[in-house]
């Protein structure tokens, strides 16, 4: 790796750390320490999403036309504003309108740090590189998480002030770190500055591959990480009987499994086309499920049902850990040369959708429906194998099997057929 892309990994770490700190006590700090009550808390929880759908389709425009380094270092300094301003709000009206702030700081970091890692790369060292972003990220929630729940305190406000005063201080002491990147000098589309948002959409939407991917996108995020912390977490407590602190240990143990797993995976996944790892994903998400049913409606042990939930979780991590280098290159490789930024704006605007869409939907299923839920989320996961399975058809071989990049003839041009064919 250069020195840019060792700096944009670094912010990677910083950011998720950061995160860590606050995102998994927001609920607790709002309506139990400050006394807001639980609609407050379920609103700022809200806010997160409602103010990353509003930014992001503008964010993409910002990175086209700006770069993505100086949108970057905005949002950075948006999101720094927001934690410390949330650490010490005590109304509704402020806590609300701080949670915005840094929802929409944090949206914007994720379209810009990915931007700036296909800027710093090439097409066959980019799968690698979204590895480690993600990789590093979930470390730095992890770590995060860990420190900041030995130092949250639920009958001292002080202690949750410290804690998004020590994510402030990591946002911005992202800035300095940042702000030392030297970007390679990235392909711009003639007459960036001219060209309308409106017209950057249209441009996007009539990429057929692309639309396919961001629709097999929100089936991913929605069957997944919509589920995580909603329907998934309530259909255990619900259907399993499963503890709080076994529910802590499942989330650990996909965490872990994305630590432990991503590299091994990523000498398999390399060589391999993205579609039909993708499709593979689908069907490890599909025996998750089929886990996650036995845990809850079978007829074993109280033990052999906590140890099927917390699998189910460790199989999610697998399929995630397959994804990093899969989806992001791809959005990237779908981009037009200059339009890195507006696509993968498009992306997290999607995956935003879906998180905000999966809880409303998951968690009201998973905590009263519990067989319904388990098949339509299994139904979910074996779509998730035909999407991908139906993108191959769009991608061109390159797209589809990035390595033959090296390739002299396609590398010249050569004319190959579709990769459905190859």
């Amino acid at each position: 790796m250069g020195a840019a892309m060792r700096r944009i990994h670094v912010g990677n770490a910083l950011s998720a750390f950061g995160l860590g700190f606050t995102v998994p006590y927001l609920y607790v700090y709002v309506a139990q320490v400050r006394g807001l009550g639980a609609m407050t808390a379920g609103l700022v929880l809200a806010v997160f999403a409602v103010a990353a759908l509003v930014v992001l389709p503008f964010a993409g425009r910002a990175i086209v036309r700006r770069g993505p380094l100086p949108v970057l270092l905005a949002a950075l300094v948006l999101a720094a504003f927001g934690a410390l301003s949330l650490g010490v709000a005590a109304h509704s009206a402020t806590v609300l309108l701080s949670a915005a702030a840094l929802g929409a700081g944090q949206a914007v970091m994720q379209p810009a740090l990915a931007t700036m890692i296909v800027d710093c790369s090439a097409a066959e060292s980019r799968s690698r590189a979204f590895a480690v972003q993600f990789f590093l990220q979930n470390l730095g929630l992890g770590v995060g998480g860990l420190i900041g729940g030995h130092l949250v305190d639920t009958s001292s406000s002080a202690s949750f002030t410290l804690l998004f005063s020590i994510e402030a201080a990591m946002f911005l002491l992202l800035v300095v770190v940042m702000s030392t990147v030297r970007m390679p000098r990235s392909p711009r589309i003639e007459g960036a500055s001219a060209l309308s948002a409106r017209g950057g959409w249209k441009q996007l939407l009539g990429n057929r591959a692309m639309v396919q991917l961001c629709v097999l996108g929100f089936v991913l995020f929605f069957a997944c990480y919509g589920q995580f912390e909603s329907g998934l977490s309530a259909y255990g407590v619900e259907a399993a009987g499963i503890s709080t602190s076994s529910l802590g240990t499942a989330l650990a143990a996909n965490t872990m499994m994305i630590v432990v797993a991503q590299f091994a995976v990523l000498r398999f996944v390399e060589r391999r086309r993205r579609s039909r790892v993708i499709a593979s994903v689908g069907l490890i998400w599909a025996v998750a499920w089929a886990v996650a049913g036995y845990a809850g409606l079978g007829h074993g042990s109280q033990a052999m049902a906590t140890a099927a939930f917390v699998s189910t979780y460790a199989l999610f991590g697998l399929g995630e850990a397959m994804l990093s280098p899969t989806v992001a290159p791809l959005v990237a490789d779908l981009a037009p040369d200059g339009m890195a930024g507006q696509y993968n704006s498009a992306f997290a605007l999607v995956k935003q959708l879906a998180l905000a869409v999966g809880p409303a939907v998951g968690g009201p299923l998973g905590a009263s429906l519990h067989a319904p839920y388990i098949v339509v989320f299994l139904l979910f996961s074996l779509g998730i194998s035909f999407l991908a399975l139906r993108l191959g058809r769009q991608l061109t071989v390159v797209q589809d099997r990035p390595w033959l990049a090296r390739s002299r003839v396609v590398a010249r041009g050569g004319s190959f057929p579709k990769s459905v064919s190859a």
